[in-house]
């Protein structure tokens, strides 16, 4: 028979990963066009507030062009695609520096991360099999070989052979050999090299930081369902710590990168090489967003170390939590009633029939108490205020009564006679011409009010409406212009007024 059952029942194993899953749905070209958009090397992660607003302001966008979106919220997608393993949900705080206090946030898994570099990868116009790879992956083999031979005479061979080589090329540099200068055809190769390398980091970060999150929910799991003795979990799970990074594939593999990347001395150089490539004439042909990605490569790769450091110190927290909160005098303290319990069932056994039974309740009765003291007596409570001070030295004097009336409301009297007189002797020719003209204390701005009131009680007004400025002047002596509605007093309204006046006098 054929080997095409394995390797169906392989390739469907594949398909079944939420890599693939994600590539083979019909939403899958707006899922990751979303990812994209949404997340960047610079920006792991997204408060989960802000990323359902993103994608409905997205979907509105594609509805609003005709093209067809799904029809469904940005929750309720965010919720889906994170139930499939696209999207990571988690609780950051300020320590993180994504947010003050504690906010939700999401982040693209390892799945997510593979889909959109295999998307990226087919949407590349540059092959990628080129002088520079290959001469990568020679050196490479070379390297390994040399290794993983444990031949010493050939590993010394192999060693004065690059040792001959290095020295010839330097003395020909020192005797005045020309130096030739990558092409830029050449630089571009090998930067295409490098971004499909350094492209895979971020998800190669985040299988390694899933794998320590898994084993945490994992002990998490296993502690709560324990039925071991205590003593002999602990062992076995502070065993586990000590094999932590080298019980999976994707901690083995860090452990050997994390032993290069936390030396600071290569971390240095790095950025310098990184730095030395960009002066090279072909950058000029680089973005400036290219060129910021390629010098953030250091960055990327000490933001992937403390990622999975800090998933690595919440999976020793939770052992050392266990430790400090598992009560050990509870235990003993149960296990002494219960054995009591056994030691009177034992004698009552000895007298007790086959049938006898003994009552016992399942919850302690309620206590009948009508009140509970909820404060005890503070003789303070009782202790009377201390005496106020005597300020009236420092009282300021006390206003008169005309003072006072300058704080208050209009002078309905004195308008009145004001406006009478002002018009009996033909000195105005309307309302506010009249005012304008009357003595400082009857000019304040309430005093317009007092006016209002007095023309609403006169007959309506005719002819032309227009506006007129008042001059009032305040209690402190400062002036201001109101514009109000005109109004001229016929002799009926000024004998109305006058009878008025003479009205309030009887009274």
């Amino acid at each position: 028979m054929s080997d095409i059952a394995g390797e169906l029942a392989r390739v469907r194993e594949a398909f079944d990963k939420p890599t693939l899953r994600l590539l083979d749905r019909k939403w899958a070209p707006f899922v990751l066009a979303v990812f994209k958009s949404s997340f960047s090397r610079d920006r792991r992660s997204v408060p989960c507030e802000l990323l359902h607003t993103q994608v409905d302001a997205y979907l509105a966008d594609l509805r609003s062009t005709g093209i067809d979106a799904p029809e469904k919220t940005g929750r309720a997608l965010c919720v889906q695609w994170m139930n499939d393993l696209w999207l990571y949900r988690e609780i950051r705080g300020a320590a993180d520096g994504n947010g003050d206090g504690n906010e939700e946030h999401y982040s693209l898994t390892s799945h997510t991360l593979e889909a959109l570099l295999l998307v990226d990868g087919l949407a590349s116009t540059r092959a990628l099999i080129s002088e520079s790879r290959l001469s990568t992956i020679v050196d490479t083999v070379r390297h390994r070989a040399t290794e993983a031979n444990p031949d010493r005479d050939e590993r010394v061979r192999r060693l004065d052979q690059q040792i001959g080589e290095l020295t010839s090329e330097r003395d020909r540099l020192v005797n005045g050999g020309d130096i030739e200068s990558a092409s830029n055809e050449q630089m571009h190769e090998g930067y295409a090299n490098l971004i499909d390398l350094i492209a895979q980091l971020p998800s190669d970060f985040k299988r390694v930081e899933e794998s320590v999150a898994a084993m945490h929910r994992q002990i998490v799991s296993d502690f709560r369902g324990e039925e071991r003795p205590i003593s002999e979990v602990l062992d076995d799970y502070l065993a586990k710590t000590d094999t932590l990074m080298s019980s999976t594939a994707e901690g083995r593999a860090f452990e050997g990168a994390f032993i290069l990347l936390r030396n600071d001395a290569l971390m240095q150089g790095l950025k310098a090489d990184l730095e030395t490539i960009l002066l090279h004439p072909f950058a000029l042909e680089l973005s400036l967003h290219e060129r910021r990605s390629f010098m953030s490569t250091v960055t990327v790769l000490r933001k992937g170390i403390d990622d999975v450091l800090t998933q690595r110190k919440g999976l020793t927290t939770t052992l050392r939590e266990h430790i400090v909160n598992h009560d050990v005098v509870k235990d003993r303290e149960l296990e002494l009633v219960l054995r009591g319990i056994n030691r009177e069932l034992a004698t009552w056994m000895q007298t007790a029939g086959p049938r006898s039974t003994v009552t016992a309740e399942l919850m302690p009765g309620t206590l009948e108490v009508e009140h509970l003291r909820e404060r005890f007596y503070d003789p303070m409570a009782h202790k009377g205020p201390p005496a106020l001070a005597d300020v009236s030295a420092a009282a300021p004097a006390a206003p008169s009564l005309g003072d006072l009336r300058q704080q208050g409301g209009p002078l309905l009297g004195e308008l009145r006679d004001a406006l009478v007189a002002a018009f009996g002797a033909g000195k105005a020719a309307s309302v506010g011409n009249a005012f304008n003209g009357f003595d400082k204390s009857l000019r304040r701005p309430v005093e317009i009010l007092g006016l209002l009131q007095l023309a609403a009680q006169l007959t309506a007004p005719t002819g032309p409406a227009g506006l007129e400025s008042y001059e009032t002047v305040r209690p402190d002596g400062s002036v201001r212009l109101f514009d109000v509605p005109r109004r001229i007093l016929t002799d009926d309204d000024r004998a109305a007024l006058a009878a008025q006046n003479l009205g309030s006098r009887h009274d």
